[in-house]
């Protein structure tokens, strides 16, 4: 017995390694399983709350005064001072120009001697007239020579009157040597200078006065678009955004992006379309009491057309737009993604107003799209427009309504 126990023990330490080595396999591969399975990725997404949302467009629009006057010289002379300071604010009837007056004082004291002759040949025709009357009663005179002198009494009334007129007329022309702002407003530069000779043919430009408060802003609109919102408001699938006879809202956009402060109101639309724009006019009237805006500048008009009932905002991000139709990947309860038909009606700012194809209370997702693979589940986790979680919400206007 002493003698085989050499030879059994290498066998069973053979038997035992094999066994640890085998035990070992088994237990390595347990983890390179689960590291094949990774955890879902998270995706940004909104949940959908419905309500009232307004429809609004943007429209491109050039701001012009309200009232806009040509400052002219209607009286002919040497232009003897300027009485304002270019670029400010004037009254109605304020001086602007001095014109060489001497030309004019003359005529009018011209007028008013030919009116006291006149006068004075009035009162002996008017004496030799009733002279006259008694002594034509009396047969002292012929009747012939009465009607004259009644004739002659009436000629001098005329010549009176007409005298009156004529120093009513030199009174014009001598006031229009100075020249008064027609409106209140915000005159320009001057476009003549002391010394210059205006007036010689035709009204001769000077200045230009702008009531810049309120002011307008016209834009266009495009016919097929006014038409499509008629339409959808003859559905039902919209309504007016105001009512009982209220003008509609406007903001203004200005060029570097930011929105006056002060809301306008829209006045009318055009009637006609452009045959050669298909571009419908509207204006709009904005109040402008700091001057900040100025005429001929160009802006972008926000207008509130309508607005939708049970409708939903979303992020612009978060639908994707072909020829074919207007789409959204929505998380369902299985967190798989799908896509989505929308119907859009129009947008309010960066966000898109979804008339159908949505419920409350559904995940559309805004970003992570390049995460998704076929098949596989994804993580929604709220979404916001800085980047960070936080809960989802209803929008403004939503809960408003």
């Amino acid at each position: 017995m002493a003698v085989r126990l050499p030879r059994i023990l290498p066998v069973f330490l053979v038997l035992a390694a094999g066994i640890g080595l085998t035990a070992c396999g088994k237990g390595s591969s347990t983890p390179a399983a689960g590291a094949a399975a990774p955890p879902p990725p998270e995706v940004g997404v909104v949940t959908v709350a419905t309500g009232e949302v307004g429809v609004t467009t943007e429209l491109p629009g050039r701001l012009e005064a309200s009232r806009v006057a040509q400052v002219r010289a209607r009286a002919a002379g040497i232009v003897q001072e300027r009485l304002f300071r270019e670029g400010s604010d004037v009254k109605a009837g304020q001086p602007l120009f001095r014109i060489d007056p001497a030309p004019y004082a003359a005529a009018q004291a011209a007028a008013r001697a030919t009116l006291a002759r006149a006068e004075a040949n009035l009162g002996l025709a008017t004496a030799t007239a009733e002279r006259y009357k008694p002594l034509v009663e009396a047969n002292a005179i012929s009747k012939q020579e009465y009607a004259n002198a009644v004739a002659a009494q009436k000629q001098a009334e005329a010549e009176v009157a007409a005298g009156r007129a004529a120093v009513q007329t030199a009174g014009i022309n001598l006031s229009y040597a100075s020249v008064t702002a027609p409106i209140s407003g915000r005159i320009g530069r001057a476009l003549v200078t002391k010394g210059a000779l205006v007036g010689q043919g035709e009204a001769t430009p000077l200045a230009i006065v702008q009531q810049i408060h309120p002011l307008y802003v016209n834009f266009t609109q495009s016919a097929s678009e006014a038409l499509a919102l008629r339409r959808a408001m003859a559905e039902g699938r919209l309504k007016r955004a105001t009512g009982g006879g209220e003008a509609a809202q406007v903001r203004v956009l200005l060029e570097d992006g930011s929105e006056y402060p002060q809301p306008g109101k829209l006045l009318f639309s055009d009637l006609t379309v452009d045959p050669s724009s298909g571009q419908v006019t509207l204006r709009a009237e904005v109040p402008n009491v700091n001057g900040v805006l100025l005429p001929g500048l160009y802006v972008r008009v926000r207008l509130e057309v309508a607005k939708a009932s049970n409708a939903v905002l979303l992020p612009q991000q978060a639908v994707s737009r072909t020829s074919t139709g207007d789409t959204v990947m929505v998380v369902g309860a299985d967190g798989k993604v799908a896509p989505r038909p929308v119907k859009l009606g129009g947008n309010q700012g960066t966000q898109w107003v979804v008339l159908e194809g949505l419920k409350a209370g559904e995940q559309v997702m805004v970003d992570g799209f390049q995460k998704l693979r076929p098949n596989a589940p994804v993580k929604p986790v709220p979404w916001s427009a800085s980047g960070a979680a936080r809960p989802a919400s209803a929008p403004a206007s939503a809960a408003k309504s």
